[in-house]
C-alpha cells in the first residue's frame, strides 16, 4: 500500500511504523517487535485522536542501529494498537496450529512460547477485544471443520474481529462510523488473504472458502469467478470509504485516504492478476 503515498507522506507513514514498533518493545518486550504489521499501522492512523499531532523524533533501534530514524513517541492509539497486534497474532497462531502437521507447526509453537508472556499482558488490559478474537475464531474454526461454503459467513467473523476495535471509540457518534468502516475493511481483507493464500491453501489442504464457493481445487479461478470477486471487493471498498468521508480529520486523513481510494483498488487488482 505504501507505493501510493508520496515522498512527504511516506517518511510520515515510516514514523508510524516505528512508533508502532518501539511501542510494542516497550509494553510488551522485544519478541513483540516482530508482529509488527502494515495493516495495524493502518489502523492506529485510522483511531488516532481527533486535534492531536504526532509528536515525531529520532532514535536508533535494533534494526538501524548506525542511524537515527524518525518514530512517533508514544500516543494512545499507538498503544491500543500494540495491545490488538498481540492479541491478533497469538490467536492467529493458535489457529494456525490446529491446521499444521506437527513438524510444519515448530515453528508456530516457538513463536508462541515466545509471545505468550505478552499475550497474558495485552489479555489483561483488553479483555472485551480478546473475548471478541477468541469467539470470532472459534466460529471460524467450526466453519473450517463443516468446510463452510458461504464466503459471506467466514467474511463476516472475520469483520466482526475487526469492527470489535471500535468499541471504545468516543464520542458514540464517531464509534458508529468506525463500526460501519472497520467491519467492511475486515470484510475486504479477509477475501483479499483467502485469494492471495489459494494456491497454498488447496496444495496443503486447508480451509479456504474461496476454493469452495467457486470450486477451485486446482488452485485457480476462472475470469467469471475473478470478476465476482473483484465486484464484491469493490462493495466493500466503497461502503467503507463512504464510512471514512463522515469522520471527522486526523492528523493522518490525508494518507489513510490515499490507502483506502488508490492502494486498496490498486492491490486488489495485482492479487486477482497474480491468481491464475
Amino acid at each position: 500500500m505504501q507505493g501510493e503515498l508520496k515522498v512527504r507522506e511516506l517518511e510520515r507513514f515510516k514514523a508510524c511504523y516505528c512508533g508502532l514498533c518501539h511501542t510494542l518493545g516497550r509494553k510488551y518486550g522485544l519478541a513483540a517487535r516482530f508482529i509488527l504489521s502494515y495493516e495495524l499501522v493502518f489502523l492506529s492512523m485510522l483511531l488516532w485522536e481527533e486535534g492531536q499531532a504526532p509528536l515525531i523524533k529520532r532514535k536508533r533501534c535494533i534494526a538501524s542501529p548506525f542511524c537515527r530514524k524518525k518514530y512517533c513517541t508514544a500516543s494512545w492509539s499507538l498503544d491500543l494498537c500494540a495491545g490488538y497486534s498481540v492479541i491478533l497474532t497469538w490467536w492467529k497462531i493458535r489457529d494456525d496450529l490446529a491446521d499444521e502437521s506437527f513438524f510444519r507447526s515448530l515453528p508456530l509453537r516457538f513463536a508462541s512460547l515466545f509471545l505468550s508472556g505478552a499475550y497474558r499482558k495485552a489479555a489483561r488490559e483488553l479483555p472485551e477485544f480478546d473475548k471478541a478474537v477468541r469467539e470470532h475464531l472459534a466460529d471460524l474454526s467450526e466453519y473450517e471443520a463443516l468446510c463452510e461454503v458461504s464466503l459471506d459467513k467466514a467474511a463476516d467473523n472475520f469483520a466482526q474481529i475487526l469492527k470489535a476495535t471500535a468499541v471504545d471509540i468516543q464520542p458514540e457518534s464517531r464509534n458508529r462510523i468506525l463500526n460501519e468502516l472497520l467491519y467492511h475493511l475486515g470484510r475486504w481483507t479477509f477475501i483479499m488473504d483467502a485469494c492471495d493464500d489459494l494456491s497454498d491453501d488447496v496444495k496443503y489442504g486447508r480451509y479456504n472458502p474461496i476454493a469452495l464457493r467457486f470450486k477451485a481445487d486446482s488452485g485457480k479461478l476462472s475470469d467469471e469467478s475473478k470478476e465476482i470477486i473483484k465486484t464484491t471487493l469493490t462493495h466493500s471498498n466503497n461502503l467503507l470509504s463512504t464510512a471514512f468521508e463522515l469522520l471527522p480529520e486526523n492528523a493522518w486523513t490525508g494518507i489513510v485516504g490515499n490507502m483506502i481510494y488508490l492502494a486498496m483498488p490498486d492491490a486488489c487488482e495485482k492479487v486477482l492478476d497474480l491468481v491464475e
